[in-house]
């Protein structure tokens, strides 16, 4: 696998296992509604499944970082301006919502940058 085709792949990886760690800190003592927390494990199971497939297999495991890396993107979406609406208003016992909007937000950025590479042509003599 290319460098370029690396980063999605590299960063689905760290993404997958630093996403439900980061929430289950957010939300220590206090899980509340699961919906609410539930989306970060998904989205960290969806990345972690593609980063696998794609280990092998540059073209299948591109499909499954797009599809994964484009669940982050719609999900980081909505958790970035329903975060950002509510700025002032303290959800978490543990880590101020200021701080948690800001990290949401360069997530949601670095999501749609792996998203873009993960959308690149691979070249037909890489596998």
């Amino acid at each position: 696998m290319r460098r370029a085709h690396a980063f999605p792949r590299r960063t689905a990886l760290a993404v997958g296992v630093l996403l439900p760690i980061a929430e289950t800190v957010r939300r220590w003592g206090d899980f509340g509604y699961a919906p609410r927390w539930l989306d970060d494990y998904f989205v960290g199971a969806f990345l972690l499944v593609a980063a696998w497939r794609s280990r092998r297999d540059a073209r299948e495991g591109q499909r499954w970082l797009a599809a994964a890396w484009g669940c982050a993107v719609g999900v980081g979406f909505l958790s970035f301006f329903g975060n950002l609406q509510s700025l002032h208003v303290q959800d978490s016992k543990t880590v101020p919502h200021e701080l948690v909007t800001a990290v949401v937000g360069a997530g949601w950025l670095l999501a749609i940058a792996a998203l873009a590479a993960s959308l690149r042509r691979i070249p037909a003599d890489a596998s």
